[in-house]
């Protein structure tokens, strides 16, 4: 279901059409050296923006947490506007509070996303915050 979406979603990106909190984040690939571009919801919490794990095993966390080691940047792109950023992973002891306010604040269907892939016991504000250690969670800031 993933590449379904990522297959939608990235070249509506690409043409100038901005869905929601969708932007594609190009990051160097940890391995390859080679740009990786994946579709990512930017969250807004408390005057941040931070991108949420939504996924298990999802490459570009692999690759975001290689970049932010080298001290690299990533591009964001949202619609025809590109950006670029650091990526800075956030303490799992500071996730649970991000990780209610995500879940109390969108829709249900990102919580239940969790519980479907693994990654939180159930979709209730208490349970993915007790996933903090199995949920990444980066702080987007300015380069």
């Amino acid at each position: 279901m993933t590449n379904v979406f990522n297959k939608v979603i990235a070249p509506l990106q690409r043409i100038g059409v901005a869905i929601g909190p969708m932007q594609l984040l190009t990051v160097t690939g940890r391995r390859s050296g080679q740009p990786r571009t994946f579709p990512i919801a930017v969250i807004e919490l408390d005057g941040g923006r931070y991108i949420f794990q939504a996924f298990a095993k999802a490459a570009w966390v692999a690759n975001a947490r290689g970049a932010e080691q080298a001290g690299d940047c990533v591009t964001l792109h949202r619609g025809r506007r590109a950006s670029t950023a650091r990526l800075v992973e956030v303490p799992i002891s500071e996730r649970p509070p991000l990780l209610r306010q995500l879940i109390r604040t969108n829709p249900r269907s990102g919580a239940n996303r969790l519980v479907t892939n693994g990654l939180a016991d159930a979709p209730t504000p208490d349970a993915v915050a007790a996933a903090a250690d199995r949920i990444a969670v980066f702080r987007v800031e300015p380069a």
